[in-house]
C-alpha cells in the first residue's frame, strides 16, 4: 500500500483541505500565555503584543485562544463525521500584573464544545521534571508556594456520533491493538519522558515538540490504516514520522518554514525505525504471553499472521506494517508501505 505525507507552510486558520477528508486530527499548538510563543501570537494579532505590554494578562490570554479558535473552526470543517481531534496543551503560569495560571485546558474545552464538538475523557501526560524543588514560589515559609506543574493535558474530542464501518471491515481490523496494549493505552494517565528531536537549539526552542510516542499512540488508538491525519501546527514533524510508521496518510501545516526544511534528514531514518517499531511492539505482546504461563486460559485465540496467542477475536486479524520506501514529492513525501509476515 502506498500513502501520502503532505507538508505545506501556510496559516491553518485557512486549511487548503477538502470538507470532511480527515479522519484524525494530533496536534500540540502553542500554548497561549506561555512567554516563548509570545512572538507567534503577537506576529498575528497586534492585540495581543499590546496586552502583554500592559500587563493585561486576561485580554492577552482571551486573544490568544481566538487565534487558535479559527483553527478550530477549520477542524470542524475538515474532520469527517465521527472523527477525532487530539490537542496536546498545557496550562500556562506566569507573572504579569501579579502571579496566576492561565486554564488553557478548560478555555480549549469550552470553545471545542461551542463549535459542536463533544469533549471525551482526557488523558494527563506527566511529565516528571528533573528539579529535585518540587514547588514555585518562596520556598520553605508559608503561604505563598505553589505546586510545580508537571503535566500537561491530551483534550479529546470527537464531531458527532461515532465512526461507522461495515462489519468485518478488513482494514480495521488489521489496525487492532493488543489486548494489554488497550489497557495500557487507555488509562488516563500516561507517564512519557520527552524524548531527542535530533534538533538544534534554534529550532527546539522555536517548536513544541512532543516524543513520538505521543502522536504514534494517539494515531493508532482512533485512526485505521490508510486514514488521513492532520497537525495543523506540525512543527518538526513528529505526527507525520507518526503517521509514516502506522501506515496512515497525514497533513501537516507549519507557518515557520524554517522547521519545514530541518526534516528531510528526520525522514531517511523511517524504514529502518519502522522495522524496529514493529518487532518491538510483537516483541512486548509475546513477553505478555510468557509472563501469563501456563495459567493463561484467556488467550483462547490466535493471531492469523504471527503464531501468537492473543485474548480476544478482534486481535486475531492484527497485522504489522513497515516502510519500504519513501519518495519526495511536489508536495511533500510518499511512502510505500508491506505487511510483515514474520520475524525472526
Amino acid at each position: 500500500m502506498e500513502t501520502d505525507h503532505a507538508v505545506r507552510v501556510g496559516d491553518a486558520r485557512e486549511l487548503s483541505l477538502p470538507t470532511e477528508s480527515v479522519a484524525l486530527v494530533v496536534t500540540s499548538p502553542p500554548y497561549p500565555m506561555i512567554d516563548m510563543w509570545d512572538d507567534v501570537f503577537s506576529s498575528l494579532d497586534p492585540d495581543i503584543e499590546a496586552a502583554l505590554a500592559a500587563a493585561d494578562g486576561e485580554a492577552a490570554f482571551e486573544a490568544m485562544h481566538d487565534v487558535l479558535e479559527a483553527v478550530w473552526t477549520e477542524l470542524a470543517r475538515v474532520l469527517v463525521p465521527g472523527g477525532i481531534a487530539a490537542i496536546n496543551v498545557g496550562d500556562a503560569t506566569r507573572t504579569l500584573d501579579r502571579f496566576r495560571q492561565y486554564p488553557n485546558t478548560a478555555e480549549i474545552t469550552r470553545r471545542m464544545a461551542a463549535l459542536g464538538f463533544d469533549p471525551l475523557p482526557d488523558i494527563v501526560w506527566r511529565k516528571p521534571a528533573n528539579s529535585a524543588a518540587k514547588f514555585m514560589g518562596s520556598g520553605m515559609v508559608p503561604p505563598n508556594a505553589y505546586p510545580t506543574l508537571e503535566h500537561e493535558s491530551i483534550l479529546l474530542f470527537r464531531k458527532g456520533s461515532r465512526r461507522s464501518f461495515p462489519p468485518g471491515d478488513e482494514t480495521r481490523y488489521e489496525s487492532a491493538y493488543f489486548w494489554e496494549e488497550r489497557n495500557r493505552w487507555f488509562s488516563d494517565l500516561w507517564e512519557v519522558r520527552g524524548t531527542a528531536q535530533d534538533l538544534d537549539a534554534g529550532l527546539r526552542d522555536r517548536s513544541g515538540a512532543f516524543p513520538l510516542a505521543i502522536p504514534l499512540r494517539l494515531i493508532r488508538m482512533f485512526s485505521v490504516r490508510g486514514d488521513t491525519v492532520l497537525d495543523p501546527f506540525w512543527g518538526t514533524g513528529t505526527t507525520t514520522l507518526a503517521a509514516l510508521l502506522a501506515a496512515r496518510n497525514s497533513v501537516g501545516y507549519e507557518i515557520d518554514a524554517e522547521l519545514r526544511a530541518s526534516f528531510d534528514q528526520r525522514v531517511a531514518a523511517v524504514p529502518e525505525r519502522s522495522r524496529d517499531r514493529a518487532r518491538e511492539r510483537l516483541a512486548r505482546h509475546r513477553e505478555w504471553v510468557a509472563e501469563q504461563g501456563e495459567g493463561g486460559a484467556d488467550l483462547a485465540y490466535e493471531n492469523d499472521h504471527y503464531e501468537t496467542p492473543v485474548r480476544t477475536k478482534q486481535e486475531r486479524k492484527l497485522r504489522l506494517y513497515a516502510v519500504e520506501d519513501i519518495q519526495e514529492t511536489d508536495d511533500g513525501y510518499a511512502a510505500t508501505h508491506a505487511p510483515i509476515e514474520e520475524f525472526a
